[in-house]
């Protein structure tokens, strides 16, 4: 036993001691206080030693294997616990379907405690320790995260680190005057500061939450809240809120969490005169959450919520030597995907692509065609102005596409957040409805289904063959649509997000095996194409990916190639059959769905398909 406790000391130690110098010199940096990075090193002890033994062993296996999350088996799925089993137990009894999903990573939205009605989807946090009881337990949430990892399925969860629920225990003392809390946040008893940040923050939510402070009257301050006014900005100026937010993320991870995914992460530092934005302390944060992981539970990855351009999220992965998030989400092609859906022109995606390719093969990116929250029209303005497209009306027509108002479009769903004033407007709605699958079925038009569920297959094939890691979204995988029900919700009604997040119909997930059915339909062709990415090698993150020209507006082209193998992909974004003028003069290639082979020029493909071309005999 006394060797076996050596034996973990040593590696705590070993770990502690190459990252001490670095993670002092960055801490010392921002706060400057001994006796709290002494606290921290000695707590960072207390964490590594209360870790599971299967977890040290997975951290162990993990640290030798650093490439284990780049391989082509990781499949992602995301869901409210609620909307897709009831609570945790429950979410533990569907694991075979997950698993016959081939899914091997869930990511479980927000189930940490939060006020109800107040909490923005779970993400205003009043206790970072306890479970939604309606959920369960965190003994239940130990249970799942070892259900999943007998079944090696990788479990993800939110932190969000940026603010608080006003209902948070900091928050009530802040609230009642109490000094040492209040400066965990932002409070100002005048609004003289708070209208000097109001000339160079953004705002988050102009229409639904204007403003960066809300006056509180009982307290007699203002406090800084950036998205919501229940939503209470944390002050990362002050080392007691770093590291007591560092024990609350390890108290996590030490219940199984394999990924931590870091909410708001740009936020968190806020600094006068600057957008509070993306701010260089932002980065030193990061980088310390990284130092903090890899010395108590290497095992485990930070996934950074980024929501800005390439050139802004790129930082965020660090450098390989000092390396801060192990994925990013790919949000800005996941918007002109969409784009590219509304207008049948592949330029833009494929500038996007090509912008992504480029990038070092050590950065993962999380790809995906939704998610949990709204659309927002984040595109490259500056290349579609080249061709004489203008930002406000292009929004306009998005929207209004996406509505099904315009544009010969199939779509159904709803806006989020419109400025009447700017006609800016956000976008929610199901990638089934946004593909026509709801309008097909109300209508009852067996043609127009077939099309429909043709364009929602082909852009999962396209997302697939993406560098990068797949992520569906739960309910995407049998072609749920959209869910009206929300608006008969006090709680939700005025949130049209909850159009997207309607529970899982298990009475339609019974049908994933009837072939004649749309929900077996879909659920069968992505299985089809799960398997062909989980058993080729070429879709290891690692592998080079590259563009090729078609020579048509409305069609894409995607090679990919590792260790002598190459696959190309062809995805038309049209409603109409066309021909892609590539020519990949390299020998013959093989049809991985029909099996027939061909040469790789003037292929042949109809409306909303796609093919993916393995070339025979590698290269």
């Amino acid at each position: 036993m006394k060797e076996k406790i050596k034996k973990q000391e040593s590696i705590f130690e070993k770990r502690l001691a190459y990252h001490h110098d670095e993670l002092r010199w960055l801490y010392m940096e921002l706060y400057d206080n001994t006796s709290m990075f002494a606290e921290l090193c000695d707590n960072l002890f207390q964490f590594y030693e209360e870790r599971k033994e299967e977890l040290k062993k997975q951290d162990l296996y993990r640290e030798q294997h650093t490439g284990w999350y780049k391989q082509n088996d990781m499949l992602g799925m995301m869901f409210y616990i609620d909307n897709f089993a009831g609570n945790m137990a429950g979410v533990e009894e569907k694991l075979d379907y997950l698993e016959q999903s081939n899914v091997n990573y869930i990511h479980l939205m927000p189930f940490l405690e939060t006020p109800e009605g107040r909490s923005d989807g779970g993400y205003a946090v009043s206790d970072f320790r306890k479970v939604q009881e309606k959920l369960g337990t965190m003994e239940d949430l130990e249970s799942l995260t070892a259900a999943c990892h007998k079944k090696h399925m990788n479990v993800c969860m939110d932190f969000v680190m940026n603010h608080t629920s006003e209902e948070h225990e900091w928050a009530k003392k802040a609230r009642q005057g109490d000094g040492e809390y209040m400066s965990r946040y932002f409070f100002y008893d005048n609004d003289s500061i708070p209208n000097m940040y109001e000339k160079t923050v953004p705002q988050v939510f102009p229409t639904t939450a204007p403003g960066n402070f809300t006056w509180l009257p009982d307290a007699g301050h203002y406090v800084m809240t950036s998205f919501y006014p229940y939503q209470w900005d944390l002050n990362y100026k002050n080392p007691r809120v770093f590291n007591e937010m560092m024990y609350n993320f390890l108290y996590l991870a030490n219940r199984g969490i394999d990924i931590i995914r870091i909410d708001a992460v740009p936020y968190i530092w806020k600094e006068l005169n600057t957008q509070c934005r993306n701010l260089k302390q932002v980065h030193t944060i990061v980088r310390m959450m990284r130092i903090i992981s890899e010395i108590v539970c290497p095992g485990v990855l930070l996934l950074g919520e980024v929501v800005m351009e390439p050139e802004k999220v790129v930082p965020y992965f660090g450098t390989v030597e000092k390396p801060e998030c192990h994925m990013l989400y790919n949000v800005t092609t996941m918007a002109t995907t969409w784009h590219t859906v509304a207008t049948r022109d592949v330029s833009l995606l494929k500038k996007q692509l090509d912008i992504v390719n480029g990038l070092p093969k050590e950065y993962v990116f999380l790809n995906y065609l939704r998610c949990h929250d709204d659309i927002g029209w984040g595109l490259d303005y500056d290349s579609l102005q080249c061709e004489g497209i203008g930002e406000r009306s292009h929004k306009q027509y998005l929207n209004n596409y996406f509505q099904g108002y315009e544009g010969a479009s199939n779509s159904r769903g709803e806006l989020y957040n419109a400025d009447p004033v700017t006609g800016d407007a956000r976008f929610c709605g199901t990638t089934a409805s946004m593909c026509g699958i709801e309008k097909a079925g109300f209508e009852r038009d067996e043609e127009a289904m077939e099309k429909a569920i043709q364009l929602d297959v082909m852009l999962h094939a396209y997302m697939f063959m993406q560098s990068g890691i797949p992520v569906l979204y739960s309910g995407d995988e049998i072609g749920q649509v959209n869910d009206y029900t929300y608006k008969e919700s006090p709680n939700k009604r005025e949130d049209s997000r909850y159009i997207h997040r309607g529970a899982m119909n298990w009475n339609l997930a019974e049908k994933i095996k009837d072939k004649t059915s749309v929900e077996g339909r879909i659920f069968q062709r992505l299985n089809t194409l799960e398997k062909i990415r989980k058993t080729e090698k070429v879709f290891v993150c690692q592998a080079d990916t590259w563009t090729i020209d078609t020579n048509d507006s409305s069609i894409l082209c995607i090679g990919r190639h590792y260790e002598g193998e190459k696959i190309i992909g062809i995805f038309n974004f049209s409603e109409y059959d066309k021909t892609a003028w590539i020519n990949e003069t390299d020998g013959m290639y093989t049809d991985m769905l029909s099996g027939s082979q061909m040469k790789a020029s003037g292929v042949k493909i109809p409306a909303y398909r796609f093919m993916y071309l393995k070339r025979n005999g590698g290269i």
